[in-house]
């Protein structure tokens, strides 16, 4: 089954579920930052979302608290962000690697990991 698409603040929820596991509403909110921190119900709201689309599910139930666990990988997660993101681009990598390289946000360090990957699976090609 295919990763559903998550807003960036859907992302975020799952980032908190990603880093600490199975959690209530409120382990879940407590993990945004003050500055910024979205109001209860709002992560409530997202929480919920996330389980219509299937990205988390309920795992138990503790007193009142349900606890809910990521059923989404963080891997499939960013790749439908990146899949999502070349789309705009009509599935082309190089605007967004010129970009990349542009703003410095592309150093050498990343350019020669691709490279190592792109060799692996030139291997695996074989």
């Amino acid at each position: 089954m295919p990763s559903p698409k998550l807003s960036k603040l859907e992302m975020r929820v799952m980032e908190a579920l990603w880093k600490q596991g199975p959690s209530s509403v409120r382990e879940i909110h407590d993990q945004f930052p003050k500055k910024g921190k979205p109001a209860y119900t709002t992560v409530q709201t997202m929480v919920y979302r996330l389980e219509a689309k299937g990205a988390v599910r309920r795992a138990k139930k503790i007193s009142n608290a349900n606890i809910f666990e990521a059923t989404v990988t963080r891997e499939a997660a960013r790749s439908r962000w990146i899949d999502d993101v070349l789309a705009l681009f009509g599935g082309r990598s190089q605007p967004v690697m010129a970009h990349m390289i542009e703003t410095g946000k592309l150093t050498m360090e990343d350019i020669k990991e691709a490279e190592k990957l792109l060799k692996e699976l030139a291997r695996k090609d074989k």
